[in-house]
Formats: C-alpha cells, structure tokens, sequence
C-alpha cells in the first residue's frame, strides 16, 4: 500500500488456516531483531484478525541481482554468510519453541516429496536394484544430517529472500519457520537454492567455516539435501499450476549431483546419478 507521502508498507493477510504463522512471524521478528539481524519492521498488526503492515524492504532480492553477484566482487553475499552464522547463535531454546526440529525424519520426507514429484515420474531412478539403492543412500544421508546437535537456521535461507536495502543493510524475509535443524543448513541453501556461483567461489567463501573434513561432510550433506528438496518443490508447484521455477529444476539437481558426490552417504550412486540425470541437467 502507498501512503500520501509516497511511501509504501507490505500489507499481510493470513487466512484462518495459517493464523499462527502470523504470531510465529511476530516472535521470529522479535528474536531476530534482538540478534541484529536485520528485517522488515512489523508497522502494525493484529493476528487474531489476520492481519500486518510490514516495512517495504524492496522489489530486487539477491535472486534478481544474481548476475551480478556471481563475480568475485561480491561482498553482500558475504554479509549474507555472517547474517547466517548469527542466526545459528540464537538462544536454541527459543527458537525451539517457533516450529518443529528439522530432524532426520523431516528431511526424509521432504526427499520423498522430489522422489514423487519429480525423479520417479521422469524415469530418473534406474531399474533393478538401483531405485532401491537410491533410496537406501537418502535414508542414510538424512539420518547422518539429523545426528549432530540441531542448531538454530531460517529454514529457507536463500536469494530469493534477501534483499539489499538502501543503505547497505540486507534484509531477510520469510523468516516465520525459524527453527532447529542441521549444522550448516542455512549456509548450503543460500550458495546452492537458485543462486549457483562457480563451486571455487563457493568454497572460498564457506572454507572459514569448514575446519576440518567433519564439517565439510556437514556442509555436502546439508547441500545435497537441500538441493534434492528444492527440486521436489519445484516440481510440485508446478503440479499445482505455478511452473514458474521449472527453469530452476535443471541447475539445482546439477548442483545436487555436485554435493551427492561429495557427500559420504550418497557417493557411492552418485556416478548412477550423474548418468541418470544427464540429459536434464546438460
């Protein structure tokens, strides 16, 4: 909405179904606020009714200036990284009480999801004994995510929810499914959802975070997974009539199949994978 003074607010509404994501939205503000992590300020708000006025943080999100952004000189997506590490500071205890943990059970099934919706239906599993071997490898690869101590992440921690304000600062959004999951979660699914940047920027960028081989097993596990689910929601947006993502399908399992080969669990059927998924992501 536009004021007389040419300034505008995001209004909120929330139907009677999702009504607690406008209380989980309230307290997530409050607790990132606190942290200094910087989002839109709640202008108003009446959740029994549904309702929110928001700051209007902007139109462009990191996924829009995404070409620019792939270079080298690229400084935001740093800020991005240490708005990251802050969020997995927050008290666990509270942000325990927002949502349920992303533990290895949900994860499992969020890969189900790209296993109907996308992979099964394009033939992209094999035959004989791989489809069952695929499945094995994803069931390992969630239980060893789930294992480490959960610690606090956005959730859903990428491009399309961060945008640059106009005096340097860099808002995140759609923070209302704050909550408990794996070590370096928000970290892979900022470099790896829907921005792609060559995988030796990548690596500089996530090397201070990675101090020995356990962490970098933490970091391809927690990518491969993400990357895997994405394209399963993308796939099933566009089997409820929204295909606008499907241009993404192919980047981001070629950035699965990246991590998938990296990653203990999946490195055994990642060269399957990779002859499987070749003529989607070439």
């Amino acid at each position: 909405m536009s004021f007389d003074d040419g300034a505008t607010a995001i209004v909120a509404s929330y139907p009677a179904e999702l009504r607690d994501g406008c209380i989980r939205f309230e307290r997530s503000t409050t607790l990132l606020t606190a942290a200094g992590v910087t989002v839109p300020r709640i202008l108003a708000g009446d959740c029994g009714r549904g309702l929110m006025l928001l700051e209007d943080a902007g139109a462009s999100t990191l996924f829009d200036l995404r070409q620019e952004l792939s270079r080298e000189s690229a400084p935001i997506i740093e800020t991005a990284i240490r708005i990251a590490a802050c969020i997995a500071e927050l008290d666990p205890d509270e942000v325990a009480e927002l949502n349920p943990t992303l533990d290895a059970g949900h994860l499992r099934r969020e890969l189900q999801q790209t296993l109907d919706a996308f992979l099964e239906p394009s033939a992209l599993l094999g035959d004989g004994a791989l489809p069952r071997e695929i499945e094995l490898a994803f069931d390992r690869l969630c239980a060893a995510l789930g294992d480490p101590e959960p610690i606090p992440c956005h959730r859903d921690f990428m491009s399309r929810n961060l945008v640059p304000g106009n005096e340097g600062e860099l808002f995140v959004l759609d923070h209302q499914d704050l909550r408990l999951g794996p070590p370096f979660y928000d970290l892979a699914s900022l470099l790896n959802d829907s921005f792609y940047p060559p995988h030796g920027l990548e690596s500089r960028w996530v090397e201070p975070y990675l101090p020995d081989a356990r962490a970098e097993h933490a970091y391809h596990r927690a990518a491969a997974q993400r990357t895997l689910k994405a394209v399963g929601t993308f796939a099933a947006f566009a089997a409820r009539g929204t295909d606008r993502h499907l241009p993404l399908i192919p980047p981001t399992l070629r950035r699965a199949l990246h991590h998938l080969a990296l990653a203990p669990e999946t490195a055994a059927v990642a060269p399957e994978l990779d002859r499987l998924w070749r003529s989607v992501v070439d």
